[in-house]
């Protein structure tokens, strides 16, 4: 039963998060959202921890043997996502500082707990993915806080220590807890155990994402609905986001690297940890939660276009290629 909604959850996730935001914000409207602050820390943890057993440390010791994906993933993430989020800041909002932050956010953590996933549906290099996540996640804990208070300027004030501890604590603690749980389950039950376990893994991480977005919409009810029509424009400058993240990652992909490690590289990319966005959001600047929870709205069907899009590139070129068993399998 517990495996069957977690498989639920994990395959409607886009729809629960829509149906989580509206209750939200219903719920904060009557006057209850103040009594779920307590419950953020434990959400959270529930959120990015499942995901964090997933990632092998040992692979980030070997991560430059292939070194391309990773320095394309590094240059993509770090240098031209942060100049895309802070000039598409600058044109829709340059008057909402804190929404600008939650772009920022969005920019700043890359790859997602999805990102391996969707790479082998998409028959990718699912180790190349692997790599890219953990590399990724881990400089994001050091760069994040110095960028965001360049980015930021006097607009918000706020401490990057403080932020760079909070990473520590959302980030690489779940990690090294992930870690010694892998560990563990292995030597414990086995590999055939854990390899059972793991695929249902992210359907705990999806169901902590849709907690916490019902906790922060109902928690910040009164200025979303007061300003509903400029949460909806949000919308257009995340779009234009993930389009153009998405356009640089096949971009370079496709001329730099084999079809597998493209399709890697364009999802670490394309996809942005949306769960340690709304960790830092909530704990920090609560009015920017808004744009990273409607960036689910985008991101998900995203990341199913792309696929589909991969999927359609290959059997053309493959009917290209070989024509007659083309014709002959249609």
């Amino acid at each position: 039963m517990i495996v069957r909604w977690l498989t639920f959850v994990r395959e409607n996730l886009l729809f629960l998060i829509l149906g989580s935001m509206g209750l939200g914000l219903v719920n904060g409207y009557v006057g209850n959202g103040p009594a779920l602050k307590p419950l953020v820390l434990p959400i959270l943890l529930l959120m990015v921890y499942p995901m964090m057993i997933n990632i092998k440390m040992e692979e980030v010791v070997g991560a430059f043997r292939d070194w391309k994906p990773v320095i394309l993933s590094l240059l993509i993430n770090f240098v031209l996502m942060p100049l895309l989020a802070y000039g598409i800041a600058l044109v829709f909002f340059r008057d909402n500082p804190l929404f600008a932050i939650g772009l920022y956010l969005i920019a700043l953590l890359p790859t997602s707990g999805m990102t391996a996933a969707w790479t082998g549906m998409a028959r990718g290099n699912l180790n190349t993915a692997l790599v890219i996540i953990a590399v990724n996640l881990l400089l994001s804990i050091v760069i994040l806080p110095f960028y965001l208070k360049i980015m930021v300027g006097q607009a918000v004030p706020f401490d990057p220590m403080h932020i760079f501890q909070q990473l520590l604590y959302i980030v690489v603690a779940p990690m090294v807890a992930g870690d010694i749980t892998r560990r563990v389950i292995v030597r414990k039950a086995g590999i055939a155990v854990f390899r059972s376990i793991k695929p249902h893994l992210s359907g705990v991480s999806s169901l902590g994402v849709v907690m916490i977005i019902f906790v922060a919409m109902s928690l910040k009810a009164g200025q979303i609905l007061g300003h509903l029509d400029a949460a909806l424009l949000t919308l257009v400058p995340l779009v234009l986001f993930y389009a153009l993240s998405i356009l640089m990652g096949f971009s370079l992909g496709k001329n730099l690297l084999p079809r597998a490690k493209m399709i890697a590289l364009v999802y670490g990319t394309a996809m942005r940890d949306l769960s340690i966005a709304v960790a830092i959001a909530m704990l920090s600047f609560p009015e920017a939660v808004l744009p990273i929870a409607m960036a689910y709205a985008i991101q998900v069907p995203s990341a199913a276009v792309i696929m589909k899009a991969l999927l359609w590139f290959q059997r053309r070129s493959e009917c290209a290629t070989y024509p007659v068993l083309a014709e002959e399998a249609g």
